[in-house]
This record gives structure tokens, C-alpha cells and sequence, in this order.
């Protein structure tokens, strides 16, 4: 860390350098000019959010979700997921697919460790220089609140991967090694809150009704504001307060060798109640502020025509889809009215080779591009629970049982499910291209998907090896036929670092958490008018709620214990957070991360019963051959029955699952390893234990 940061000192320490002389001139400025008025000062700034990594688009096929949730197809093993299911963390190290170190991309740095340090030490330059502004109280809270808020910001998001760390509040000269203790997790954390407090308490609501914000009327959305600060205060609060923060806080020395032994999962729901409280008065606070409609954010509408095809309903004024993607709408951001915290504007066409085609079939070509996929594990698929709010499946002893009360039914196991199921993931029989004038014959074979046991597209090099695809972050029709991803739809993808969901799961889970008997449940506390932590909850649910695809509330057997409620708030996240990025941290706080059955990756093996007139015993060429003997005037494919009927219907023999990877992770892989020659530094700044 040391290293980096004193080389990035250079970078941002304006003229403090001899270095300078290897710069451009015209990149050069002077202290004075930076810091003498807000405008000038704003402009110092704005880096940081540029240099907020863009997790999809780290490199030309990036990778971000590290925990039980995705998969990889072979060349795509050199990616970091794949990475972490071997256990190898230190390849974070030099893995420029992994936006933990990554590299250049369209212009910008996207490394997370790197711009850490770089713009924690902005943050502390510009703090300690801002003495030098002429200008009003409003300006000067305006541009404290931002570099407070991001000298939180970006220490929080290296604690989840790496631990506590020294918290850096000096920009330090570039000659300069001093020697700070490194932190607990929980003590770096209560820095974090000082910061995030005090940003909450200088920045506005409302960029646009400030003097200062109305020179850019109508483009801050994505300035911080007062609702992000209390945000990440609360979830900073409640990451203090779980599981593995708690247990590693007793150790002092960071032994969570010697903590953890043969098993945490006894200590899994075992909560700092004294973190959680905090946690739960931020959040709650910030929902009330959103119930009460003072805060422009929203949930998002789940409405849809075409849940498939992600088609949104004429009624609708906004779109779940949006939040993540936007198609023919210029080039706009996604993020809707839901995104809290996002990074800067992600660049015209940048989803292009990067992101929009890394998540369908490459089988004949059908998604341009490599042959690397990401793909959802048929374990992430279980979690979507049933419409009638039931899981499908408890977790007992380390293994996945079947729920007795869900109603799941392995003939027809795509029916009744969680709505989310429906948008969220391509299964057999999905009407995977529409427009199928380009197709040649081998692909027209794909218009709709084979992802049976030995279907066309479960081939493990060009498709899935699970049984499934995932479209919630990259629609379907990113593909040959429909080319959703050509310039003509202006598709646009981003992943928000925070979105209002979130707080709804977070809120519930520190309810949770300082719950002394179940009845707290179903309170709302003083400090949340709106809301107990089980209304959170259905508050998510009726979101998606419809007349197609109705969906009800936690069930009773669900909350009868403070234990059955935790588990049903952590199945809710692994849903609506879906292929976010923040499984892995999860199951880490949690101290699951270790544990069986989360440690196993597994596929959904079936045979295809539903073939309309098509012979499955006959080869495709037999098939175009009619009952006279005659060659049929249309192709008969192996999706006939499909064409007529919903694939959430379809009925299916031997529904199994199977084994693909199971992760032999240690007690040390709960933090990845820190750089080597930082440790080496000075010896109050000890490496993570077990690496």
C-alpha cells in the first residue's frame, strides 16, 4: 500500500515533485489555481468520480462475482472468479480482468487498489487545502462533504476485500514512510463512520437546490449527497457488525486462523448488537426519508408486457431493467430512479465488446465475439424461491433440503417460480433470438434454447454448463439475430455500487440481527415510522408483484425464529442482488464463506418431455420428413412445441443436480492477500493471516 501510495503521491501532489519535469507542461497545475475558487476546486474533484471503477467494463471480458453465483466456460479460467474457486486469491495481484487491480479501458484506470490510495490522497490534499478557497460557507461545506465522503468511500471498499487497513487522513509527502498501525476491521470502520457523519452533515439532498449547483441544474444526479453519506454510514455500521467483523475483532491480531478452527457456522448469526443498532437507525432513517417522499429515490416498477423480453408495460413510469441497462434511449445512464451510488458516465458504446456479449451461447455463433461466457450457477437459480414466497430449498447440516412447504415440483420446475426467475434468467425453451432473418441454418436450429441435458447449447466450451443463462444485466437479444448491441440501440450498461433495494435488505438484516425475540420483527422503531424489518422485506416482494406473476409476502414459518428470518432476508439479497458483485462479501461477513453447501457450484441435469411434433429419436434431417414421405414446407425444429406454449410450463424427467466444482477454501481465504512489498514497509503492517 505505502509504495503505491507515495509513487501515486507524485500524481496527485500537484507540483510537490521533481517529476514534473517528465510531465507535459500544460498538465501541470499549480496549487493556486486548484484551490482558489469552487469552480477550480469541483474541477480537482471530479477525478475521483472518474476514477470510481466500472466493474463490467474492466477489460475486454471482465469478471466480479467471486462467490456460489456464477460460473466460467473454459477460456474464461484465467479470470479471477474462476481464480477464487481455486483458491488462488494472490492472482488478484496481476489479473488485469479483475477490477481489484485491473487496467486501462477506454482511457480510464479501472483498480480499485490503485485509485484508492490515489484519490484518499486527493481527498486529504484537497481537506488540508481548503483554507486557500475564496469563496461562500455553502461552496466550502459543498466540497468537504464530496472529500470526506470518498476518504470514507474508498477505505470502505478495500476493507471488504483486504480487512482493516491504517486509515490515511494526512497527505503525507512523497519522502515520507510513516509508520500507522493497521486497523481492525471494526476500528477502521469507526473512521469510516466519522467521515460519512460528516459528510452527511455539510452535503445537501439536492445538488440542484444549492447556489453553488445550479451552474450544472439537472446534471448532478450523480454528485454525493446527504442520502448517500447516511446510506453507507448505515452499511458501513452493519458490515462492522457481522458475523466475521465481530469474531475477527476478538483476535486483535487478525487470527482468524485460530478463530474460525473446523467450523463457523454456529457462529454465524452471531451479531455485534452495539454495530447493528447504529446500522439500523441510519438505514431506517433513510427510508423513512424515502416513504415519506423527501428523497427522490424510488423503487423502481416491475411491470412488464413481456417479462422475457423485457418488455415494460405502457402504464409504467419506470423500469426495472433500467437499472441496470438502457436500449434506444440515447445513451443514457442506467440506474433509473433506484441507483443511489454509481461512478461517473460509463462512455458511448462502451458495453460493446466488453459486456454485451459475454453472457449468451457461442454456440454457432449466435453471440458475437470470444468464447468466454459468464454463467449463473444452478445454485443461484435455487435461491429464486416460489411465488408463494417460500425458498425451494433449507439449508440443514451443510446441505441443501427440499422445503416441504414450497410446492416445488421437479417435473415442472421452472413454474410458480419468484418473478424475478422469469427476468432474470434464459432456460430451455426460451425464445432466445427473435429476429431470425440473418440466422444461417445452424443457428436457426438455436432460435429458441436447448439447454436440456446434452442440448445444442450445453456444450461446456460455447455454453452453459449449468442449464442456464443470465439476462438481468445484458438482455437476450444481445445476439446475432436481434444485435440488441449495435450502435442503432444505444445500448448502455452499468452496475450501481448502491441501489435502494439494498437498503431495504440492509435495514431488515440489522433489525434482524438486534432482534431479542420475533415480535421486534414486526415492530417499526422510532427512527423507521414506515417500516419494520419483515415490511422491508415485502416491500421487495410487492415490486414485483403482478396479476401474471403474483408473489407474496415472507411466510409465517419464515419468521417464527429471529435464525428463519435472517436466512429468508440473506435468500432475498442472493435474489434481488443477483450478479451485483455482492455475494462474496456476503458469504464472507457471514461466515459462510467456507461452509458447505455454499462451497459447492453445482448444474441442473433434466431430460427435455416436451417436443411438440419433432421426434427426438430421429435426427434433424428425419424430422423435415412428413408421414406421407414428403419434405415438409416448413422446417420442423426441435423447439416446435415452444412456439405455442410458455417454457415456464414445460414438463421435465430426471431433474437432478450435479457436482462441478467444489471450492477447498481455507480459513485464510476470508481476506485476499495484500501486496508483498507493502508488508515489507515497516513491521506494524502485517500481512492477512495464512498468506
Amino acid at each position: 500500500m505505502w509504495s503505491l501510495l507515495l509513487s501515486l503521491a507524485v500524481g496527485a501532489s500537484l507540483t510537490s515533485c521533481t517529476d514534473w519535469l517528465e510531465k507535459d507542461p500544460e498538465s501541470i497545475v499549480a496549487e493556486d489555481e486548484a484551490f482558489k475558487n469552487f469552480r477550480n476546486f469541483q474541477g480537482y474533484i471530479e477525478e475521483i468520480y472518474n476514477l470510481i471503477p466500472d466493474k463490467e467494463k474492466v477489460n475486454y471480458c471482465t469478471a466480479w462475482n467471486f462467490g456460489d453465483d456464477a460460473v466460467h466456460n473454459p477460456e474464461g479460467y484465467a479470470h479471477m472468479d474462476h481464480q477464487v474457486d481455486l483458491g488462488n486469491y494472490r492472482n488478484w495481484l496481476n489479473n488485469n480482468q479483475c477490477w481489484l487491480m485491473g487496467n486501462n479501458f477506454n482511457g480510464r484506470d479501472q483498480s480499485l487498489w490503485r485509485n484508492s490510495w490515489y484519490s484518499i490522497r486527493k481527498c486529504n490534499m484537497g481537506i488540508e487545502q481548503i483554507k486557500s478557497l475564496v469563496g461562500t460557507d455553502e461552496e466550502r461545506d459543498l466540497l468537504l462533504g464530496q472529500m470526506y465522503f470518498f476518504r470514507a468511500w474508498w477505505h470502505f471498499e478495500l476493507m471488504c476485500y483486504f480487512g482493516g487497513l491504517p486509515y490515511i487522513d494526512q497527505a503525507f509527502e512523497a519522502s515520507n514512510i510513516p509508520e500507522l498501525p493497521r486497523l481492525s476491521f471494526q476500528e477502521c470502520a469507526d473512521r469510516c463512520a466519522e467521515d460519512f457523519e460528516r459528510a452527511y452533515d455539510l452535503l445537501p439532498l439536492d445538488w440542484d437546490e444549492t447556489l453553488a449547483g445550479m451552474q450544472t441544474s439537472g446534471k448532478n444526479e450523480l454528485r454525493v449527497n446527504k442520502f448517500m453519506a447516511l446510506c453507507y454510514l448505515g452499511k458501513c455500521y452493519l458490515w462492522a457488525g457481522s458475523p466475521l467483523m465481530k469474531e475477527f475483532e476478538k483476535t486483535k491480531d487478525g487470527g482468524v486462523a485460530q478463530l474460525l478452527g473446523a467450523s463457523s457456522n454456529g457462529k454465524t448469526y452471531d451479531y455485534d448488537v452495539k454495530y447493528c443498532r447504529l446500522a439500523a437507525e441510519a438505514l431506517g432513517k433513510a427510508l423513512d426519508m424515502v416513504n415519506k417522499g423527501t428523497v427522490r429515490y424510488k423503487l423502481a416498477e416491475y411491470k412488464y408486457s413481456n417479462i422475457y423480453d423485457h418488455e415494460r408495460d405502457e402504464n409504467s413510469e419506470t423500469n426495472y431493467s433500467d437499472i441496470f441497462y438502457t436500449v434506444k434511449q440515447s445513451w443514457n445512464m442506467p440506474g433509473t430512479t433506484e441507483a443511489i451510488f454509481r461512478g461517473a458516465y460509463p462512455g458511448v458504446n462502451s458495453a460493446n465488446w466488453n459486456c454485451a456479449k459475454i453472457f449468451g451461447p457461442k454456440v454457432s455463433g449466435l453471440v458475437e465475439h470470444d468464447n468466454i461466457i459468464h454463467h449463473p450457477t444452478a445454485n443461484l437459480v435455487d435461491q429464486y424461491g416460489m411465488a408463494n414466497g417460500q425458498p425451494i430449498y433449507l439449508v440443514q447440516n451443510g446441505e441443501y433440503v427440499l422445503n416441504p412447504n414450497s410446492g416445488w415440483d421437479p417435473e415442472h420446475p421452472f413454474k410458480n417460480r419468484d418473478p424475478r426467475f422469469y427476468h432474470d434468467f434464459v432456460f430451455d425453451g426460451f425464445h432466445y433470438v427473435l429476429s431470425t432473418d440473418p440466422l444461417s441454418a445452424e443457428q436457426k436450429k438455436l432460435e429458441y434454447c436447448d439447454l436440456y441435458t446434452g442440448g445444442a447449447m450445453r456444450d461446456i466450451d460455447h455454453g452453459s454448463s449449468t442449464g442456464y443463462f443470465i439476462q438481468k444485466l445484458v438482455p437476450h437479444q444481445c445476439n446475432f439475430g436481434d444485435k440488441w448491441y449495435d450502435w442503432e440501440y444505444a445500448f448502455q450498461s452499468y452496475i450501481p455500487y448502491m441501489r435502494l433495494a439494498d437498503v431495504y435488505l440492509m435495514y431488515a438484516e440489522a433489525k434482524a440481527a438486534i432482534a431479542t425475540n420475533v415480535s421486534e420483527l414486526n415492530e417499526r422503531p422510532m427512527y423507521c415510522t414506515t417500516l419494520s424489518a419483515v415490511e422491508a422485506i415485502n416491500a421487495l416482494r410487492d415490486r414485483v408483484n403482478s396479476i401474471d406473476y403474483p408473489m407474496e409476502h415472507v411466510a409465517a414459518n419464515l419468521r417464527d425464529t429471529r435464525e428463519h428470518f435472517i436466512d429468508e432476508v440473506r435468500r432475498e439479497r442472493a435474489v434481488e442482488l443477483a450478479f451485483e458483485g455482492f455475494r462474496w462479501c456476503d458469504l464472507q461477513r457471514w461466515l459462510l464463506l467456507t461452509e458447505p453447501p455454499y462451497t459447492m457450484k453445482y448444474s441442473h441435469e433434466f431430460e427435455r418431455l416436451e417436443w411438440g411434433n419433432y421426434d427426438p429419436n430421429k435426427s434433424f434431417e428425419e424430422n423435415q420428413i412428413d408421414e406421407k414421405g414428403k419434405k415438409r414446407s416448413e422446417p420442423l425444429y426441435p423447439w416446435d412445441w415452444f412456439k405455442s406454449h410458455d417454457p415456464k410450463d414445460a414438463h421435465v424427467g430426471n431433474f437432478t443436480k450435479k457436482e462441478l466444482i467444489t471450492r477447498r477454501l481455507e480459513s485464510k481465504h476470508y481476506w485476499f492477500p495484500l501486496p508483498d512489498k507493502d508488508i515489507y514497509l515497516y513491521e506494524g503492517f502485517p500481512q492477512n493471516p495464512g498468506w
